[in-house]
C-alpha cells in the first residue's frame, strides 16, 4: 500500500508540474489551422515511369515544395538544400506524381533493399489521399530511393500496411539527391464518380539517419483526432471516371512433403499440386469484391507455438493476406478474429470420448478446411462505408481404426458458414458510427452464434475531446439446449480529452454473464465490469535531452458483473522518448494488490486470492539507420508472499552488412521463481496449486537478402524452450488461499517440458506487377515431455534429434488486369 500511495503521490505531482508549464493553446487551433491547396492539372502528354523527370508533361504541372517537419520538431519548414520539389499531374487513366528530394550530401541518404510493404531504414516518400475528403479515411503509396513500394489503407483504426495496391515506381540516386516517379492507375483507388471534386492529400517525407519527417501540409501533433483533420486539398479534379477493375491472381502450387513415420504401412514422403485463384472486381466506382477460391496458405509464416500455463486460448496472428488486406472495416468493435475461419474443430477434444473398445485415433486434424471466402467493401460518396464477408469451411472428420485398419469417421466440425457485415458512416470533424454484426452457421445440430454492435467515435469541432462506446449484443441459438436461445449484453463507454499536451480519458467495459462473441471473435473472459483511467503529458519539442518526452499515468479496476465482487486492479505510470541521438528509452512500473483470480482454478465456482505484486522495468532501442542496432528491455516482478519473483529479458540486435544483406537475432528469456498456478486436479472438486519454477527462452534468427528490388531470400529460425517444474505442491481452499499437501511426489506428473522448432525460408522474385513465384522450404519440429533436469541448450539437443516435419513447395501467382487483356 504504501508503494501505491507514493506512486500515486509522484505520479500526480509530475503531471500538475507538466502541466503548469504547458504552453498556451490557440483558441481554436482547427480553426487557425493552415489548409495548403494545390490544383489538379490535367495533361495529355505521355509519361514514362523510368525516374527521369526531363518528360515534357513535369513542365506543366504545379509545384508542391516547402514542407514542414512533422517530428521531431513541429513546424520548421525544410531546408533549402534537403528541400522536396514534388510535381503531380492526372489523366483518363491514372494520377502521376515526380519528385526530387534535394540533399545537401548523398552520404545522408538510408537506403536497404527490404522487398515490398517494408520499410527498414529506408528515406521514403509518400503521397496520402483522402479522396472523399471526409477526414477519416485515405489511401497511401510510398517509394524508397531503392525504387520500393509501400502502400496502405487509412481508417479510425489507423493503417492498415497489409492491404496492397498494383501500381507502378521507380526511384534512382542523382548527384545532389534522389528522384522518383509513380504512376497510380485508378483501379489502385477508390473515388467518387461525380464530374468535379476535391481530395485531400498529403506528402510526406522520411530521412531516417537525421530521424526527421515532413509533410507539405502542417500537421500538428498536439490536435487529437485523425492526422487527415490536417490534410491539405488537391482542387478541381475533373471528368474522372473510374475504370471497370476486375483482376485475376490465378496460382499454381505444389507441395513434397516428408516426415519419418516409422511406419511401413505409411509413407514418408507425400506430394500434391493445388491450383486456385483470387479474384477482385469493381462493383462500382466504391466497392470492390475480393474473393479467393481454393485458397492455398501453405506457405504463410509458421505460428510461434508456446507453453501455455493460462487457463485462456493463446491468440496467434494472421498470417494468411487474404484476411489482413483491406479488412480495416471488419475490425470494428473488435469482435473479428480471423484465426477462427479454417482453425480448430469446435469438437476436436471430444473423440476419445466416443471411442468404442478396441479403437484408437488415427487421425484427428486441428484444422478446418476452407472451401472459399468473399468480402466486399468500399466507401459511398456520401461517406457510407460498407463492409461484407462471407466463408464456408468444409466438414472436418477424424479417422477411427481398430485393428490397424479404418473403421469409421467422427465428424469434428459441420460445414460452416462465417459472415460478417459492417457499415461505417463517417460525420464532420472526424467523427463516424458504425454497425457490425457476425453470424456463425453451423450444419446439423450444432449452436448457431450471432453478434450485433452498434459503436461511435464523436470529435468535438477542435478535435480537443472524443466521446466514444458501443452497445452490443450476443445470441448462441441452441448452446445450452436445442431451441433455446442464450442472450447476453456488452457496452463500452469512454471520454477522452485528445488535444493539446495533456491528455486523459476514462472508460468503462461491461459484459454481463452471458454475453460471448468467441465464435467468430476472440475474448479471454466475460462477466465483468471494467474501469479505465488514463491520463498522460507529452512534450513534442526538442528540449534538453530529449526530441519528444511521453508520461503518462493509468489506473485499472476490474469487478464481476454478476455477482458484483472484486477481481483486480492495477496502476501503472511510465515515462518514454526519444533522445535527441534518436535512442528510444522508457521505463514503468505496474502495482497489483491481491487478485481474486475465478478463472485460474479451472473449476467454475472457484476463486483464488493471487498474491499482490509489483512490476518494473526499462528499456532502450538504439538508433535503427545504423548499421549495428540493438533494442533490450528488462522486466522484474517481486511479490512478498512465497517469495515470487520474475525476471524477463528481451534483447535484439540487427547488422547491416550492405543494402543487400541484414543479419538478426531476438532472445527472449523469461524466468519465474515460486510462480504460483494451478497444477491439476485430484476430484471433481479439489484443486491442487503449487510454487513452481517456470524457464522459458525464445530465439529467433533471420537473416534477409535482397538481390534486387524485385527478387529475395528471407530465412527465419525460432527454437522455443518453456519448462514447468512444479517444487511445492499446496490444496486450493474455499476461501481461495491455499494450504500445503502433505504427500509432494503424486503430483510430479504436472511437470511439463516443451520445444518447438521451425524454419521458414523463401525465396520471392516479382517477376511482373503484381505477380510473383515464391519458393519455401519449411521445417517443423515440437517436443513434449517432463524431462525438467535437463537445461537450455540439452533441450536443443534433444529437439534437433527429433523427427522433423519438412515441407519444399513452389507458388506461381500470375497477376491479370482486365483493361490490359482487352488491349491486347
Amino acid at each position: 500500500m504504501k508503494k501505491l500511495l507514493f506512486s500515486v503521490f509522484i505520479t500526480f505531482t509530475a503531471l500538475s508540474l507538466c502541466a503548469q508549464v504547458q504552453a498556451p493553446a490557440s483558441k481554436d487551433p482547427m480553426k487557425d489551422r493552415v489548409i495548403k491547396k494545390v490544383p489538379a492539372v490535367r495533361t495529355a502528354a505521355k509519361i514514362v515511369i523510368d525516374a527521369d523527370l526531363s518528360d515534357e508533361a513535369w513542365k506543366s504541372a504545379p509545384l508542391i515544395t516547402d514542407m514542414v517537419e512533422w517530428r521531431p520538431t513541429y513546424g520548421k519548414i525544410e531546408d533549402h538544400d534537403n528541400r522536396t520539389d514534388i510535381h503531380i499531374l492526372y489523366d483518363n487513366t491514372a494520377i502521376y506524381i515526380s519528385g526530387f528530394c534535394h540533399e545537401r550530401s548523398n552520404d545522408s541518404i538510408s537506403t536497404e533493399l527490404v522487398g515490398r510493404d517494408v520499410v527498414g531504414v529506408n528515406d521514403f516518400v509518400g503521397v496520402i489521399f483522402d479522396t472523399y475528403n471526409d477526414k477519416i479515411n485515405g489511401f497511401g503509396y510510398y517509394v524508397t530511393p531503392l525504387g520500393e513500394q509501400f502502400d496502405a489503407k487509412y481508417s479510425s483504426n489507423g493503417e492498415d500496411g497489409s492491404w496492397s495496391s498494383v501500381y507502378e515506381s521507380q526511384a534512382k540516386i542523382v548527384p545532389g539527391g534522389w528522384v522518383f516517379e509513380m504512376r497510380i492507375p485508378y483501379s489502385a483507388i477508390r473515388f467518387s464518380n461525380v464530374k468535379k471534386q476535391d481530395w485531400g492529400i498529403n506528402i510526406t517525407r522520411r530521412n531516417s539517419k537525421s530521424g526527421k519527417q515532413y509533410m507539405w501540409n502542417p500537421t500538428d501533433p498536439t490536435i487529437g483526432g485523425n492526422f487527415f483533420a490536417q490534410f491539405g486539398l488537391w482542387t478541381g479534379i475533373e471528368d474522372i471516371k473510374p475504370p471497370v477493375r476486375l483482376s485475376f491472381s490465378p496460382y499454381l502450387s505444389t507441395y513434397v512433403t516428408h516426415y519419418p513415420y516409422n511406419d511401413p504401412s505409411i509413407k514418408n514422403t507425400a506430394t500434391s499440386i493445388n491450383g486456385g485463384m483470387d479474384v477482385k472486381y469493381g462493383i462500382n466506382q466504391a466497392f470492390t469484391l475480393d474473393m479467393t477460391l481454393i485458397p492455398d496458405f501453405g506457405q504463410v509464416q509458421s505460428d510461434n507455438q508456446v507453453l501455455n500455463t493460462t487457463p485462456f486460448e493463446v491468440k496467434y496472428n494472421e498470417n494468411r493476406s487474404f484476411f489482413t488486406e483491406g479488412t480495416e472495416l471488419f475490425g470494428k468493435g473488435n469482435l473479428f478474429y480471423s484465426r477462427r475461419i479454417g482453425g480448430e474443430p469446435i469438437h476436436l477434444y471430444d473423440v476419445s470420448a466416443q471411442l468404442k473398445a478396441g479403437e484408437s485415433i488415427a487421425k484427428n486434424p486441428t484444422e478446418t478446411r476452407l472451401i472459399n471466402a468473399t468480402k466486399v467493401s468500399g466507401r459511398t460518396s456520401s461517406g457510407l462505408g460498407i463492409g461484407f464477408l462471407n466463408a464456408i469451411t468444409n466438414p472436418q472428420y477424424a479417422t477411427i481404426e481398430s485393428g490397424g485398419k479404418e473403421v469409421r469417421k467422427i465428424e469434428t466440425s459441420p460445414l460452416t458458414n462465417y459472415n460478417i457485415i459492417v457499415f461505417d458512416q463517417s460525420l464532420k470533424r472526424n467523427s463516424s458510427i458504425s454497425f457490425i454484426n457476425t453470424n456463425v452457421t453451423r450444419a446439423g445440430a450444432d449452436y448457431d452464434a450471432n453478434v450485433s454492435a452498434f459503436l461511435w467515435d464523436l470529435y468535438d469541432k477542435k478535435n480537443d475531446w472524443n466521446l466514444y462506446g458501443k452497445v452490443g449484443a450476443s445470441q448462441l441459438i441452441g448452446y445450452e439446449a436445442p431451441g433455446k436461445n442464450t442472450v447476453g449484453y456488452s457496452h463500452t463507454l469512454g471520454i477522452g480529452k485528445t488535444g493539446g499536451r495533456f491528455n486523459m480519458n476514462f472508460s468503462q467495459e461491461l459484459t454481463d454473464h452471458k454475453y460471448n462473441a468467441d465464435d467468430l471473435g476472440y475474448s479471454t473472459n466475460y462477466n465483468y465490469a471494467d474501469h479505465y483511467l488514463w491520463m498522460g503529458y507529452k512534450q513534442v519539442k526538442p528540449k534538453g535531452l530529449f526530441n519528444n518526452l511521453y508520461m503518462n499515468f493509468n489506473g485499472y479496476l476490474s469487478m464481476r458483473y454478476k455477482p458484483w465482487d472484486y477481481q483486480m486492479a492495477r496502476v501503472n505510470t511510465n515515462v518514454n522518448g526519444q533522445l535527441k541521438s534518436l535512442w528510444y528509452v522508457g521505463v514503468f512500473q505496474n502495482i497489483l494488490p491481491e487478485q481474486n483470480d475465478f478463472y485460474e482454478p479451472r473449476t467454475g465456482g472457484r476463486v483464488f486470492k493471487r498474491p499482490s505484486n509489483w512490476v518494473y522495468g526499462f528499456w532502450f532501442e538504439s538508433n535503427n539507420a545504423k548499421k549495428y542496432s540493438v533494442s533490450v528491455e528488462f522486466d522484474f516482478s517481486r511479490s512478498g508472499k512465497y517469495t515470487s519473483r520474475s525476471n524477463e529479458i528481451y534483447f535484439r540486435h540487427q547488422y547491416r552488412f550492405n543494402k543487400r544483406l541484414t543479419l538478426s537475432t531476438n532472445t527472449n528469456i523469461s524466468i519465474f521463481t515460486n510462480n504460483t498456478g494451478y497444477a491439476t486436479k485430484t476430484g471433481a472438486d479439489s484443486v491442487i496449486f503449487a510454487l513452481r519454477k517456470r524457464n522459458t527462452v525464445e530465439n529467433i534468427f533471420t537473416a534477409k537478402y535482397n538481390f534486387n528490388n524485385k527478387m529475395g531470400l528471407s530465412f527465419r529460425a525460432r527454437h522455443y524452450w518453456g519448462s514447468v517444474d512444479n517444487r511445492e505442491f499446496f490444496v486450493l481452499k474455499q476461501d481461495g488461499y491455499l494450504t500445503p499437501v502433505p504427500t509432494q511426489a503424486k503430483f510430479l506428473s504436472a511437470n511439463n517440458n516443451v520445444n518447438f522448432f521451425n524454419i521458414d525460408m523463401v525465396y520471392t522474385w516479382q517477376f511482373a506487377l503484381g505477380s510473383f513465384v515464391n519458393i519455401v522450404w519449411k521445417n517443423s519440429i515440437g517436443t513434449s515431455d517432463k524431462l525438467i533436469s535437463q537445461g537450455y541448450f540439452k533441450n536443443a539437443d534433444n529437439t534437433f534429434d527429433a523427427p522433423a516435419l519438412n515441407s519444399l513447395s513452389v507458388r506461381i501467382i500470375y497477376f491479370l488486369d482486365y483493361l490490359s487483356l482487352k488491349k491486347k
